[in-house]
């Protein structure tokens, strides 16, 4: 049985979450219960610091939660891939001038009726740039587990194609294309 243990943890990792768990002998349990943590980590759907795999009672808990995270992260990003982007602390210093210029747009709409839907146009904008420079952030951030952080780059990559992605191209955190040059 222990030869089969590797093939065994890789059916249970990838089975369909409402799959039933078959009943693992305690004999098995710790060699299959090493070899599925060292999988999911592999893998990157478990992060090491996770309560996850550690009491066979809760095999089927622990199960559809990796089963689930395997399906969704199946097309997410390497987690290393962190490294084409800038730190959490750029991102964070984004966010924050990216809210404050928010402000500034929304107290101008009551002021600026005239302008309200360029106004409303610009909030969008920013918006959207908001989603970028909040996934850089949650990519950077150590403290979220592995997967937290890869389901981030999967949501950046979508938000700026492929080939951003890829070449580490961000837009700004503002949408500088409606700022005013004063001559």
């Amino acid at each position: 049985m222990f030869a089969a243990v590797p093939i065994l943890a890789i059916v249970l990792l990838t089975a369909p979450s409402a799959e039933p768990v078959p009943a693992i002998s305690a004999e098995y349990w710790p060699a299959l219960k090493t070899v599925m943590q060292q999988l999911a980590c592999q893998w990157q759907i478990l992060d090491p610091r996770e309560d996850r795999l550690l009491r066979q009672e809760e095999l089927a808990a622990d199960l559809k939660i990796l089963r689930g995270r395997h399906r969704d992260l199946a097309d997410a990003p390497n987690l290393y891939d962190y490294v084409r982007f800038p730190e959490k602390a750029l991102a964070v210093d984004c966010l924050s001038f990216n809210r404050a210029y928010r402000r500034v747009i929304e107290k101008r709409i009551p002021l600026e009726s005239d302008r309200a839907a360029a106004l409303k146009e610009i909030l969008r904008e920013t918006d959207e740039l908001y989603k970028i420079w909040d996934a850089v952030r949650d990519a950077r951030c150590e403290i979220y587990y592995v997967p937290v952080r890869r389901q981030a780059l999967k949501q950046l990559r979508n938000l700026i194609g492929a080939e951003a992605y890829y070449s580490g191209q961000l837009p700004p955190h503002v949408p500088l294309w409606r700022f005013e040059e004063i001559k």
